[in-house]
């Protein structure tokens, strides 16, 4: 069977064609999309599905559906990718081609509405040239707080960028971690990079960066999957390396600050990934973004760093191309004036370092030291340094370069005011032309504030090795910088505590007086003169300042040094001796330490080897206690395990049998109300509210529902006698009040039938007169047109011939015509039935062939299933034989014991007057409404054995006598008892009065109410009152009509008739 039609990609592309030419493109989409998406598609030529997904793609742009378009590209990626990836890269680029478009006309859209608007604004069409701004426009502006054109924007432009945004993420999705595709993911990625710088898309850019990460650690996370990119081939490492340095420049240039850091720490890890080294211009720009990172942190220190190594790297590029090892194409472009921009750069930055510290010190909070430190060694990592750089071993590095060189004049004087000369009184009057020429240049102008912190610190340490206090006033009007970058007396104060704070200056302030005054206590600042003790500190080296003089602290610190170096001096020229025995001191100990040295080397190694051994023995034995320890605490946690497990196990099982229990618990309760439910509703009469659901069950139920159905079924049927009887004596009463006025109603009737009549008849004759009339005037009126009716017909019955007779040949030569090509497809349709039907013929004579042997087969299994039911059903017909004779000899006896009983009876006993038998009161189960037994009511299946057996031997009241019932019955009452035998025993004559009565009628079978016309020929078939009470009998039919008047004594000796009570019908069967 050929598949369906829709399954072909042409098919399918036909179709959709077609509907998008109604102007159906959605439902054209639902079409490709479901081929596109189908697993029958997998096995389709790549030629043929390529068309279908450019117009699949198409479609899915025009009508912005992101994820059907997702959905369709990952599909027939999957097809694709083993055999031909270039069609991949073409159906992507052409999605993304029309994506971009999409976004460009929505920008053209949107210039138009906007430039529209704007010239519709100063029409003639405003009223008041004074009052442009309307009312609506005012109120619009009021309430979004935006412009038109944003409105305008959000409107049309929104809605492409972000099916744009989606676009440029689904191909990522797609591409990821191929391979084939890699050169093609690098692309689309460098274009979303693009699109976010283009529109400031920083939202998506931080989004697009962590999805390309993500990219790269699955890729090292699934390295093993087929296709997956390997991150130690040198090419896909660099083209991951370009990509992230564009991510590096987009993040600088939307000024994302965080995600570039980022991105730095991402190419870090690429290089060290890398086995080749990178290139000289990428690491240039490395180091120049890096640079502005740090810059904009304000981490001064590694900033100045940052510039240092891409100082380095500029001369290792001039030096590589002017000796011909490296192309400029791998190196940046290096002139001298880059040269000397970097190097005033590299020196300004690192003038630029704050000496004093803005971070907490080490007594404060050590974790946060750590963590500092923790943060120094990644940031030093990622200048790729060996150590953490210092402000001094920068300056030195500086200088041996040949830094101050090349530098600009201006900042090579800043450095000699700064850090070599010492002016605390005019230092600020010279730098303040530096800082102009400084502010002046837009790049420089970011280093002004962190050299005012410099510059103020080198004034204040300047002073307080010159002064001991000075006034306030006096040190505002030291501090005096150009116009844009003065400082007020609170910015010198915080900066002077912050210094104090740190340990960095020991100044007081009195605000009283307005002096400020140097600590001269000896201990004070003791801290802040050795390397490391201020933690905030950025100097390491007490030289770094300039100084005339030491403080008190300095000489308080170094006046037993200095004692100790004066001594030993004197005692140099004092006693020669000294010096002599010092000298002959030191010539002994290196004689004996060159006599002794090979033994002591000995003596070392075999110490050394005895420690080995001792270690390694150390190690073994705790190695051991450790293995023990670990098989101990192993075999502990295995048991544990199994105990828990084990316990988990008995608590789940406890768990599971309660539950199955509640549930059945539960289930019975619900089953037992729900019976309750449909009782309460289904039977009248039932009180649920005292019964008790714990002591119920579904027997007792039942047993309830039973006893109120049968109450209500006694209840029904006296309803329905009642009414029965009731209507059956209204309807007769009516009846017979009806006999009297039948003849005068039928009088009245005939006489209204016969005047209805007679008006009837005149009415027609006139009638019929007056259209007669009418007729014959209109046939007078119409003569006159009959000649030219006649010739027109004529006329019309010629043409209708002539157009018949062409017709009917017409039809003739057409019929011919299908006639043979009937004949000629039914001699078809006959050879070919006939073939068909020695086809059928042949199969049906094998197929009864094969009938005719199953039914032999079966035949031979019938009669073997026969033969053995027939050996059962001998053996059983055996063992039924000799139940029989066991039953007919109990039966023998039974007969012999009923006679002996009925000869006692009959000679024996003198007669009594029966009492009259009580009624039974024992209570019987309900029995069905089953048909009637025709034997007699109240006996059983002995005595009317009995009864049958003696009316066929002798029709003798004798003999009749033991079936009517098992109640001694005297000799001279036998016709009394005759009498009252029921009808089933009729046919047995009692006595000679009862044997000349006509034969009963037999009795009816249903019981209740008897109509009418049933009542008078049912007086025969009613019983004496000794017939069975079961059935009841209307009391018409209880006495027969025509019954012999009975003799006075025979009267006397009659037996009275029980008192019985009333049984319902369905008690009687």
């Amino acid at each position: 069977m050929p598949p369906p039609p829709h399954i072909k990609p042409e098919n399918v592309l036909k179709r959709a064609q077609e509907l998008i030419a109604v102007g159906q493109a959605p439902a054209a989409l639902n079409v490709l999309h479901e081929h596109v998406t189908s697993k029958r598609t997998r096995s389709s030529p790549i030629s043929s599905l390529e068309p279908v997904m450019l117009l699949f793609v198409e479609l899915c742009v025009d009508l912005r559906k992101g994820k059907s378009a997702k959905d369709g590209l990952y599909q027939y990626k999957n097809i694709a990718q083993n055999t031909n990836v270039g069609t991949i890269e073409m159906v992507l680029k052409k999605f993304i081609e029309l994506a971009e478009q999409k976004v460009t006309e929505a920008q053209a859209k949107a210039d138009q509405i906007q430039s529209s608007l704007e010239s519709a604004a100063p029409s003639s069409n405003v009223e008041d040239l004074e009052a442009i701004e309307t009312p609506e426009t005012i109120l619009l502006a009021t309430v979004s707080g935006e412009q038109s054109r944003d409105r305008t924007d959000r409107a049309v432009v929104t809605p492409w960028l972000k099916f744009l945004w989606e676009t440029y993420r689904t191909v990522l999705e797609i591409l990821k971690n191929n391979a084939r595709l890699e050169v093609m993911y690098q692309t689309t990625a460098l274009q979303a990079f693009q699109f976010c710088l283009k529109y400031t898309r920083k939202t998506e850019f931080r989004r697009l960066c962590e999805l390309l990460r993500n990219h790269v650690q699955n890729a090292a996370k699934y390295s093993a999957q087929m296709h997956a990119i390997n991150l130690s081939d040198p090419d896909t490492l660099q083209r991951h390396l370009d990509t992230r340095f564009q991510q590096l420049n987009v993040a600088v240039e939307l000024e994302l600050w965080q995600e570039a850091f980022r991105s730095v720490e991402d190419i870090h890890t690429l290089l060290s990934l890398s086995k080749r080294p990178a290139k000289n211009v990428m690491m240039a720009n490395y180091y120049e973004k890096l640079a502005r990172i740090f810059l904009v942190s304000e981490n001064y220190l590694f900033h100045a760093a940052a510039w240092n190594r891409y100082y380095n790297l500029l001369r290792q590029s001039a030096a590589a191309i002017a000796t011909g090892q490296s192309t400029k194409k791998e190196n940046p472009s290096v002139s001298e004036a880059d040269m000397t921009k970097a190097a005033s750069f590299v020196l300004l930055a690192a003038l630029s370092i704050p000496v004093i510290s803005t971070s907490r010190s080490r007594g404060v909070l050590v974790d946060v030291d750590e963590v500092r430190k923790n943060k120094n060694t990644r940031l030093t990592n990622l200048l790729g340094m060996a150590q953490p750089p210092t402000r001094a071993v920068l300056f030195r590095d500086a200088l041996n370069k040949g830094l101050l060189k090349r530098a600009r004049p201006e900042i090579r004087e800043l450095y000699n005011i700064l850090e070599v000369d010492f002016h605390p009184l005019s230092i600020c009057k010279k730098i303040t032309p530096i800082l102009k020429q400084i502010g002046a240049d837009p790049e420089m102008e970011k280093y002004v504030l962190p050299l005012q912190q410099v510059i103020l610190t080198r004034l204040f340490q300047q002073l307080s090795q010159v002064y001991e206090s000075v006034e306030l006033k006096f040190v505002y009007e030291l501090a005096q910088f150009p116009d844009p970058f003065q400082i007020t007396p609170a910015m010198i104060e915080k900066f002077i505590m912050n210094g104090c704070k740190k340990g960095d200056l020991a100044i007081r302030v009195n605000h009283t007086a307005g002096v400020l005054t140097f600590d001269a206590d000896v201990f004070s600042s003791a801290k802040a003169l050795h390397p490391g003790s201020a933690a905030g500190s950025a100097e390491s080296e007490i030289g770094s300042v300039q100084r005339l003089q030491n403080t008190p602290a300095e000489i308080a610190r170094l006046q037993l040094t200095r004692l100790a170096k004066t001594l030993h001096i004197t005692c140099l020229y004092v006693d020669p001796s000294y010096h002599e025995a010092r000298v002959q001191a030191k010539q002994t100990a290196q004689a004996r330490a060159q006599a002794g040295a090979a033994q002591e080397h000995e003596e070392t190694l075999a110490r050394r080897e005895a420690i080995d051994k001792k270690k390694e023995a150390a190690t073994d034995a705790l190695q051991k206690k450790q293995r023990e320890e670990e098989t101990r605490k192993r075999i502990r946690t295995q048991q544990l395990q199994e105990a828990e497990k084990q316990r988990l196990l008995d608590e789940q099982r406890e768990r599971e049998k309660k539950r199955i229990k509640d549930e059945q618990d539960r289930i019975r309760q619900q089953e037992l109300k729900k019976q309750l439910e449909e009782l309460k509703s289904g039977v009248k009469g039932i009180d649920i509210s005292e019964i008790d659901l714990e002591d119920l069950d579904a027997n007792r139920l039942r047993a309830i529902k039973l006893a109120q159905l049968e109450k209500e079924k006694n209840e029904l049927n006296d309803r329905i006698r009642t009414t029965a009887k009731r209507i059956d004596h209204l309807e007769r009463a009516f009846r017979r009040e009806e006999l009297k006025h039948i003849p005068a109603d039928y009088e009245a009737q005939k006489k209204r039938d016969m005047e209805l009549y007679e008006e009837s008849k005149a009415e027609t004759l006139k009638e019929a007169e007056d259209k007669h009339k009418d007729a014959v005037a209109l046939k007078h009126r119409l003569s006159r047109l009959v000649p030219h009716f006649n010739s027109f017909r004529k006329e019309l019955s010629e043409k209708r011939h002539e157009e018949f007779e062409k017709r009917r040949k017409a039809a003739e030569r057409d019929f011919e015509a299908k006639k043979k090509q009937r004949v000629k497809e039914v001699e078809e349709r006959r050879r070919r039935e006939k073939a068909e039907r020695e086809a059928e013929e042949k199969r049906r004579l094998e197929e009864e062939e094969r009938a005719r042997r199953d039914e032999e087969e079966r035949t031979a299994r019938d009669e073997e299933r026969r033969r053995q039911m027939a050996e059962e059903k001998a053996k059983r017909e055996e063992e039924r034989k000799k139940l029989d004779e066991l039953a007919q000899k109990q039966k023998q006896r039974e007969e012999e014991a009923e006679a002996r009983r009925a000869a006692r009876k009959i000679g024996g006993e003198p007669p009594l007057r029966p009492e009259p038998s009580a009624p039974s009161t024992e209570r019987t189960a309900p029995r069905l409404n089953l048909a009637p037994r025709t034997g007699g009511a109240g006996t059983s299946w002995r005595e009317r054995q009995a009864a049958k057996e003696a009316a066929g031997t002798s029709g003798t009241p004798e003999a009749a006598a033991p079936a009517s019932r098992e109640e001694s019955t005297p000799a001279p009452a036998a016709a009394a008892a005759a009498a009252a035998a029921p009808v089933a025993a009729a046919p047995v004559a009692a006595a000679p009065a009862s044997a000349a009565a006509p034969a009963p009628a037999p009795a009816r079978k249903t019981g209740g109410y008897v109509p009418p016309h049933l009542r008078a020929g049912a007086g025969g078939a009613a019983g004496s009152a000794g017939a069975a009470p079961e059935r009841y009998v209307p009391r018409a039919a209880r006495e027969p009509p025509s019954r012999a008047p009975a003799p006075a004594a025979d009267k006397a000796d009659e037996p009275k008739p029980a008192a019985q009570k009333w049984v319902p019908r369905f008690r009687q069967q």
